[in-house]
């Protein structure tokens, strides 16, 4: 059963993390069909939806962390298959101010998110200012939403244990390929480092708050 996490969500101290969700990443820009399909499989977008509407409300903060890339992918490395493969793709790429760069419709960003962009590594928190923003903001929870459970997710909320966050995580708000992999690293990795539970109940701790923040 998901776990009761009402004691871990209070707004003020809580940050909904969007883990690139942009249209080159996992929408209609998106050079990884396989992950694009498990994401319109999944059901996720509306869910995620869900937690950030009810996030805003109840007063928590959200982040979307990003890529960007330069157009001639000057100051990036191509020391992994991942990188080498979405060069090889020949999308567009992350280009900062470009359709594919932006995040999906359905999730913002809204006028009180920040939007935490990245030029290199695998995890929102590699050279970014997105530490400093949680603390400088209060936050001691983190909520992440997104792709992929095979490397960016689970690398975030790897660096988020190491700093010290509480992770919240929503096991029908994350993707991986192929779907069984992603099963199995919820249930015996994820769940060791993460509070494992659902959008559902993630909505339902927030709605439980929404107004009475000041």
């Amino acid at each position: 059963m998901p776990a009761d996490v009402r004691d871990l969500l209070e707004a003020r101290s809580t940050a909904v993390l969007t883990v690139e969700c942009q249209r080159g990443v996992i929408g209609d820009h998106g050079p990884l069909p396989a992950l694009t399909e498990a994401v319109r499989a999944s059901g996720f977008v509306p869910r995620a939806a869900a937690v950030l509407a009810a996030a805003r409300s109840a007063g928590a903060a959200v982040l979307h962390g990003v890529v960007h890339r330069r157009r001639d992918a000057g100051g990036m490395y191509f020391n992994c298959r991942l990188f080498s493969a979405v060069k090889d793709s020949g999308a567009a790429g992350l280009l900062p101010g470009t359709e594919a760069a932006e995040l999906i419709e359905e999730l913002g960003p809204a006028p009180s998110d920040y939007v935490v962009p990245r030029y290199h590594g695998v995890s929102l928190f590699h050279d970014t200012e997105l530490d400093s923003i949680l603390r400088t903001i209060g936050i001691r929870t983190v909520v992440p939403l997104g792709v992929s459970l095979n490397i960016a997710v689970t690398g975030t909320t790897i660096e988020a244990v190491n700093r010290g966050y509480q992770v919240v995580l929503p096991a029908d708000g994350v993707v991986g390929t192929p779907p069984d992999y992603a099963e199995q690293m919820l249930r015996h990795t994820l769940r060791m480092l993460a509070t494992v539970t659902t959008c559902e109940a993630v909505v339902a701790a927030f709605a439980a708050q929404k107004g009475s923040h000041s």
